[in-house]
């Protein structure tokens, strides 16, 4: 086997000069960020295996690593190797590139429809998909066990065989395959975004993904002009050589991330809502403390939610025994004088709640327990302890409330 590995002159720092003075390392930037989006995705994964979608997405992500990891030089350098066939490399590079484009396609049709549509439109479609670009594949190398190509090319393998009789064919049979399904893909990506009721992380998702494949239609049209000017008797490598791979590389990130996005923004929405809620519930909780004489559970490497659980558990432990301490009478002048102070009714009913239990605190701090008729309902308090908790962290509203309630409750007093 020839090798024919070129080394350059220096270039100038132009776009072009940069990409080919980085090009052996390039390739490994997408291919690292993929398998660390990879990682972060695997334990969701392996955890809801049963996911389809989870699994469809990890797979592609497998993939998408799969492609870059091959497309370096060093890699098409050592599998050419390996095998002892020089430039073998171009149609396992051109195969996992065109099983890429066809799993993206099989996976925006499944997610569109539903991955529990098993509709005859459905399955007839992604049907065609699968036979279709099988047959790309294999038709790719059938072609180069046609082709003659004896000189290894690194990087230029596009151009520098664009002539070749059956490679001529193969690169071009790639190219097609690689924009019909970035066309079909994108299609549609932007119809379904046009859609009402998408969820906003769904939405920006498919954002993501409809600039990611717009990208891929802009690697194809600068590899597609440069074979072209091959055929014409000019010189356009650089369209591919120097254009293309960061163009290729970028849309990869995006069409990854697009697919993570709709689980990994819903996941650490729902983190930081509970993280959200545990704050929220500072207040109600450090006023339980006292009740509770200083002490409160600990749990040793909790997890966020198990954390959130035993503060709401702990906190409405409190007030089941606080109850008896409460004025009924109270509460509704606290409810009144809020409403009079014009804030909202859901705002007043926690201020008011907020204003009986600091009252039942001082009251239980007495030993002086009220008597009423049966049992206090506490079914509102301990449902809003959350509401009742952001009331206690406004101090001034508070007093503003409680002051006024003390007012109604001297001219009433004044009255009788």
């Amino acid at each position: 086997m020839t090798a024919s590995i070129e080394h350059p002159a220096p270039l100038a720092l132009t776009p072009v000069g940069f990409v080919n003075e980085f090009y052996p390392s390039f390739w490994w930037i997408p291919a690292g960020i993929l398998a660390a989006a990879l990682a972060i995705k695997l334990p969701s994964i392996i955890r809801l295996w049963k996911d389809p979608f989870l699994r469809a997405v990890g797979g592609l992500l497998l993939l998408a690593c799969a492609v870059f990891v091959f497309v370096a030089p060093s890699t098409i350098a050592r599998v050419n190797r390996l095998t002892g066939v020089s430039n073998i490399s171009a149609p396992w590079v051109y195969s996992l590139l065109t099983a890429f484009g066809g799993a993206c396609l099989l996976l925006i049709i499944a997610w569109r429809n539903g991955l529990s549509d098993r509709s005859p439109r459905t399955r007839r479609a992604m049907r065609w998909v699968v036979v279709g670009y099988l047959g790309v594949i294999v038709a790719l190398w059938v072609l180069f066990f046609l082709a003659d190509v004896p000189v290894e090319r690194l990087r230029d393998i596009d151009t520098y065989y664009a002539n070749t009789p059956y490679m001529r064919e193969l690169i071009l049979l790639y190219l097609l395959a690689h924009t019909n399904s970035s066309l079909i893909t994108n299609w549609l990506i932007w119809n379904w975004i046009r859609t009402d009721g998408l969820d906003a992380w769904l939405r920006w998702a498919l954002k993501f993904l409809g600039v990611g494949y717009a990208l891929q239609l802009v690697f194809d049209a600068a590899k597609l002009t440069a074979l072209v000017a091959r055929w014409d008797g000019r010189n356009l490598d650089w369209l591919s050589t120097a254009v293309a791979p960061p163009i290729a590389c970028l849309s990869a990130i995006l069409v990854a991330g697009g697919f993570i996005l709709p689980h990994a923004g819903q996941y650490l929405h729902d983190r930081w809502r509970i993280r959200l809620a545990h704050r929220e519930l500072r207040p109600l909780y450090l006023l339980m403390k006292t009740v509770n004489g200083g002490g409160a559970p600990f749990a040793l490497r909790s997890t966020p939610e198990l954390r959130l659980i035993h503060r709401e558990t702990f906190i409405r432990d409190m007030l089941l025994p606080l109850a008896r301490f409460t004025d009924e009478d109270l509460r509704r002048r606290s409810h009144d004088a809020a409403l009079a102070l014009g804030f909202a009714p859901d705002r007043a009913k926690a201020l008011a709640a907020a204003v009986t239990i600091l009252d039942a605190v001082e009251t239980r701090d007495r030993a002086e327990e009220r008597e009423s008729e049966g049992d206090p309902d506490t079914t509102d308090l301990l449902r809003e302890i959350g509401a009742v908790s952001r009331a206690l962290g406004h101090g001034d509203d508070i007093k503003a409330v409680r002051a006024r309630a003390g007012a109604s409750m001297d001219d009433a007093r004044v009255s009788n």
